[in-house]
């Protein structure tokens, strides 16, 4: 389990889940526009890379070997396997960034957050819900990316995530967008102005003050 002294300078590790086409991805973007000091994490997958994608931004495209030689070397907090392929996120990656005051947002689903629990314990986990079923089915058709089998079976899969909602710290839900983002917003200055969080950065200011 990786410990926060007050002396470090740590960020704020947060899980953001939601079922596909919940507009997770969205969300998270126009919140990165908007707060400074934090980011996504950027996971390893085993997918193709898909045309507008890059490397290293979106994310880590390494071959299946490479993925379960990472894995022998416990070098993943967490990882799993959807829709045939892999997808991991770096304990090294994650450290690095904590440690250096950056929040960080890992964007994985609750088998994900499930482990990542067990290394960190004070992460935040939020969960984003559609406002319907017919609106989640809708968002997924009108991505125009997949075959109506591709829907279905996708569409099976969000309802599975969505009922381990309960396993959350937070619930978001993604009627209105602008509305959804003020949430998430206020979620993470919330914490921020925690007692905790404060002396994690400001440490320096509080022991002048005191002194």
């Amino acid at each position: 389990m990786f410990n926060h002294s007050p002396e470090t300078n740590c960020g704020m590790l947060y899980i953001i889940s939601a079922p596909s086409g919940a507009g997770k991805t969205s969300l998270v973007k126009a919140l990165l526009e908007e707060v400074d000091l934090i980011e996504v994490s950027v996971s390893y997958t085993t997918r193709a890379q898909r045309q507008g994608e890059r490397e290293g931004i979106d994310y880590h495209y390494i071959h299946k070997e490479k993925f379960q030689q990472m894995i022998a070397q416990d070098q993943f907090i967490e990882y799993a396997q959807v829709f045939g392929n892999f997808y991991g996120t770096s304990k090294e990656q994650i450290k690095e960034k904590l440690e250096a005051g950056i929040d960080i947002i890992l964007e994985i689903d609750w088998q994900g957050a499930q482990q990542v629990k067990k290394l960190f314990s004070d992460c935040t986990r939020v969960f984003i819900l559609p406002p319907s079923r017919h609106e989640l089915a809708h968002r997924l058709k009108e991505r125009g990316q997949d075959a109506e089998d591709v829907i279905t079976a996708r569409m099976a899969e969000a309802i599975e995530q969505m009922s381990h909602y309960n396993e959350f710290d937070y619930l978001i839900i993604n009627d209105q967008f602008a509305h959804a983002l003020g949430d998430l917003k206020a979620l993470i200055h919330s914490f921020r102005l925690r007692q905790t969080s404060q002396c994690r950065r400001h440490h320096s200011l509080i022991v002048e003050l005191l002194d």
